[in-house]
């Protein structure tokens, strides 16, 4: 009777043991699914992705060129459709896949020449960029680069034309003129844009004499750079006499590199004229043609591709010019042109 009764306590103890064991192990897992849980949450609202969750795949290989048409008497040509357009890389005409007009969002650097030249030209320049400023879209954000016997970062990117202003306002010209080293500053500030559609605006009256950079150093970064380069050159009216050959040389510096990225350099030896033209570069930005296409070449080997738009006019219009940038180097990831 004694074993019995000791065998069904022993029995009884077992199963009270295994009861709580069951208990123990399912709180144990509910607490892990929860942390879980807890950690998944935690992970997204800190931009995380949760282990279970798919990659977001992106289409990289999609090439973007900006396109400016212009008709005959220098006026922006807007309302043509993408079967207007054709695009040739490496002279292999492309299938455009996306086409828009829409007045996007810009990031743009203001290039500022402060050099003893521009004493008399500076105030005229600072009036040029707020009617620039003007033309913005509300979501645009701008930085400013000053440069005369070196370049500086005088405002980082902002949406805020009082700020600005504000540095604008203190800005005098003195000594000599590292223009390459402005756009080269401004080229490594541009990487850190938000947005997908940038813009440099050089005001500037000369070549560059005091630049640690070479034209081909800056010429390269432009090829490289997904960044349209617009100038406005003020060209001195003075005799040729006198004047250093860097000077001679400005306006077809600004010319060549403009024309590399799309962009376009406006001349001018009336200062008075500064606020018009950078009216008209504003305008200009935001009245564009992005023409999209996957590049028929998919080998990506760091070479430098040809881009060549032409168009087909409605009939009807007089001969067009076209501005586009003039190729891309084929990285490891996509191609990405401006």
């Amino acid at each position: 009777m004694n074993k019995r009764l000791t065998a069904l306590r022993t029995s009884s103890a077992l199963l009270t043991v295994f009861c709580l064991s069951c208990v123990l192990i399912t709180f144990s897992c509910s607490l892990r699914a929860q942390s879980q849980t807890a950690c998944d949450t935690n992970s997204a609202s800190q931009g995380k992705l949760p282990l279970s969750s798919k990659p977001i795949h992106l289409d990289v290989n999609l090439a973007l060129v900006t396109v400016t048409v212009m008709d005959p008497y220098s006026r922006q040509v807007s309302g043509l459709e993408s079967d207007n357009f054709r695009v040739f890389e490496d002279n292999v005409e492309q299938e455009i896949v996306n086409f828009s007009t829409e007045d996007v969002p810009v990031s743009v650097g203001i290039v500022l020449d402060l050099s003893g030249s521009m004493s008399n030209k500076v105030a005229k320049a600072k009036e040029a960029i707020l009617q620039f400023l003007k033309t913005s879209n509300p979501d645009d954000e701008f930085f400013l680069v000053g440069f005369n016997d070196h370049a500086g970062l005088l405002s980082s990117f902002t949406n805020s034309v009082q700020d600005l202003q504000s540095q604008l306002l203190a800005l005098s010209a003195r000594g000599s003129t590292a223009l390459l080293d402005a756009i080269f500053l401004g080229l490594s500030q541009m990487r850190s844009a938000h947005f997908g559609k940038r813009a440099l605006l050089i005001i500037s009256d000369g070549g560059d004499n005091h630049s640690r950079y070479s034209q081909s150093d800056i010429k390269r970064l432009l090829r490289e750079a997904d960044t349209q380069l617009y100038a406005i050159g003020i060209v001195d009216p003075l005799p040729y006499r006198g004047r250093t050959e860097e000077e001679l040389y400005g306006p077809s510096l600004l010319s060549e590199m403009t024309e590399l990225t799309g962009g376009r350099t406006f001349f001018l030896d009336n200062v008075n004229e500064l606020p018009d033209i950078a009216t008209k570069i504003g305008t200009e930005l935001r009245n564009q043609y992005i023409l999209g296409y996957h590049p028929s070449n998919r080998t990506q080997n760091a070479r430098w591709r040809k881009i060549k738009i032409k168009l087909r006019p409605p009939k009807g219009l007089p001969p067009l010019s076209v501005y586009a940038k003039t190729g891309y180097y084929a990285s490891a990831y996509s191609a990405e042109p401006n």
